[in-house]
């Protein structure tokens, strides 16, 4: 397969991004402040119900006798130290601010940058999405999400600004990475729906999805850039434990 068509899902995301950010910021004057509000708890609350969802996926994985839980929590533990020791949420919060500055956003800016790019990125369709599309040339599960990011990209755009649009470039390398990544070890998964690895790193982000909705939600601030590593580390996790068990 050739770099366009293991990449093909990506490249719909990011038009659909664009055009919904757009919109976003075209609606920007004519949506009451209520209005924003409301459509930022629906956004919330749908990402929490997505997030459960996700989080399932963990039930489907044993190894040695340890349930998947336990692994995603040890999972969640060492990536959280991890990630707090790299110091991703004050690093991914400068790159923000640094486009902001650059291109002179204006508003919520960087916040704007963040949650979109975490929540367009932390989720099961970006991963089985960029491993369809990788392995076999299939963008469908892609296409899916991309409708939902436009969609979503709408009312973040009228909430939080251009930040939003800057979502792209995340988009770009992270998930069309995983796309071409997923290309070169097409032989190592034969199925990437029921792979025990694929099923606790899903799990792992469905955890990282139900934060998002907390903090949009303002009941909790969660460090969310923080358990990125968390989703990295869980197929080493489950590799290490099927050893030792």
């Amino acid at each position: 397969m050739d770099f366009w068509l293991k990449t093909s899902g990506t490249w719909i995301n990011i038009l659909t991004v664009a055009i919904g950010t757009t919109l976003g910021l075209t609606l920007k004057n004519h949506l009451t402040h209520k209005m924003q509000l409301i459509i930022t708890q629906g956004i919330g609350l749908i990402t929490i119900s997505i997030g459960l969802s996700m989080a399932n996926t963990m039930a489907k994985v044993q190894t040695g006798g340890i349930d998947g839980a336990i692994l995603g929590l040890l999972a969640i533990v060492i990536g959280g130290i991890l990630g707090e020791w790299w110091q991703i949420e004050e690093k991914l919060t400068r790159i923000g601010d640094w486009l902001q500055q650059k291109f002179r956003g204006r508003g919520l800016f960087t916040e704007g940058f963040v949650t979109s790019s975490l929540l367009f990125c932390v989720g099961p369709m970006t991963l089985l999405g960029c491993l369809n599309n990788g392995l076999t040339g299939d963008n469908t599960l892609l296409s899916l999400k991309a409708t939902m990011d436009g969609i979503v990209s709408i009312a973040l755009a009228n909430i939080y600004g251009v930040g939003v649009g800057f979502s792209i470039l995340v988009l770009l390398f992270y998930q069309g990475g995983l796309s071409l990544a997923a290309g070169a070890i097409a032989d190592l998964v034969p199925d990437p729906t029921t792979d025990p690895h694929i099923l606790l790193t899903t799990g792992v982000g469905g955890i990282a999805i139900i934060a998002i909705g907390l903090n949009l939600l303002e009941i909790v601030k969660v460090r969310v850039a923080s358990l990125l590593p968390a989703i990295a580390i869980s197929p080493v996790i489950y590799y290490l434990a099927s050893l030792i068990f």
